[in-house]
């Protein structure tokens, strides 16, 4: 069975309609997050521990990766709160993004992709593509195409729920609204994977 890399996997929205063709791994550093991806997903191979160092070690073995790095440190609105309204304190940008969109770059052979947020500064890097919210670099085709919009900035758990057709009403975590907020949406996620099939 061809194997799918699941980097900095989340509770999975990204993977939520991917269904049982290939084998997942998901990398995922938040033991109770993961918990929750597996439950979710039985069939995936979850893996608690650092996506980098994982990376590094197995990127040989699979046919597509995705990756969505840590985002909090791009993000135009915590920018704005820290800066403007002085809610934050200001913090060094999180390097590992350009990191991995260099390594897969110039290293792998497979299909790729990798996600975040639309930075409050120009990218280093300019992406590959755009869809709804959030930047896109990658080494295949993806079409710009619309998806349903949620305003995730004022969505309450329930909504959130809603909107990404995952249920965390029997599961307990410090800050769900925020685990919901980081989810890639479903649809988006499924449409990526089978534009990188198209390619392959």
């Amino acid at each position: 069975m061809k194997k799918i890399l699941n980097l900095y996997c989340g509770i999975g929205g990204n993977r939520n309609l991917w269904g049982d063709e290939y084998q997942v791994v998901a990398v995922e550093i938040d033991a109770d997050i993961a918990a929750i991806y597996q439950a979710l997903y039985p069939t995936d191979i979850v893996i608690v521990g650092c996506a980098l160092q994982y990376l590094m070690l197995h990127w040989r073995e699979f046919i597509f990766i995705w990756a969505s790095p840590p985002c909090q440190s791009h993000s135009r609105m915590r920018q704005f709160l820290q800066v403007q309204c002085r809610q934050h304190q200001a913090i060094f940008p999180d390097m590992t993004l350009y990191q991995i969109i260099i390594f897969l770059k110039h290293n792998f052979n497979g299909l790729w992709v990798v996600e975040n947020v639309k930075p409050y500064y120009d990218p280093l890097i300019k992406p590959d593509f755009e869809l709804q919210r959030h930047y896109y670099w990658s080494n295949f085709k993806v079409e710009k195409k619309d998806f349903k919009k949620s305003n995730l900035r004022a969505a309450q758990i329930k909504d959130l729920q809603e909107y990404l057709g995952i249920d965390l009403s029997n599961y307990k975590l410090p800050n769900k609204r925020q685990v919901l907020r980081n989810c890639v949406l479903p649809e988006i996620g499924n449409y990526i994977l089978e534009s990188a099939a198209l390619n392959d």
